[in-house]
């Protein structure tokens, strides 16, 4: 596994000092904030990295645990049916493994694999920022 997905996957899930909430965001409502909750604003964030949506179209990519990463999509289609597709990214030592409905399983590779990362990586940034208000490189407030 390259060691920025490493390093980013520390950041987001395995430092507490990191998933402490330190400010409440002026646009979300008051009070704790549950693990859904927090799941749920990163997931917004998430969907955004990929561009604009057609209508009738929900997306969402999220930091679940420290080495599992979801995509979801879901749209209506020709027929007026709701349909939905749900990807699994399980991040080890041995890379990053796609897991996909149907039993299809591969590994990451090529421009994938680079996609990937850099979608880690603009997540982890604007995530740190807009919902923890912490700076991404120094773990820092920017309260």
């Amino acid at each position: 596994m390259s060691s920025f997905i490493h390093k980013a996957l520390n950041l987001i899930v395995g430092d507490p000092a990191v998933t402490e909430i330190t400010r409440i965001p002026k646009n979300r409502p008051l009070g704790q904030f549950t693990e859904r909750d927090l799941i749920r604003m990163e997931s917004e964030i998430g969907a955004e990295i990929f561009g604009a949506l057609s209508k009738g179209h929900r997306r969402e990519f999220f930091c679940l645990d420290a080495s599992t990463w979801i995509w979801y999509e879901e749209w209506i289609d020709d027929k007026r049916k709701l349909q939905s597709s749900t990807i699994r990214y399980e991040v080890s030592d041995n890379g990053v493994l796609k897991v996909q409905e149907g039993a299809r399983y591969s590994y990451l590779e090529g421009q994938e694999y680079q996609n990937f990362a850099l979608a880690v990586q603009v997540y982890y940034e604007r995530v740190m920022r807009e919902i923890y208000h912490l700076d991404p490189s120094s773990g820092e407030s920017i309260a």
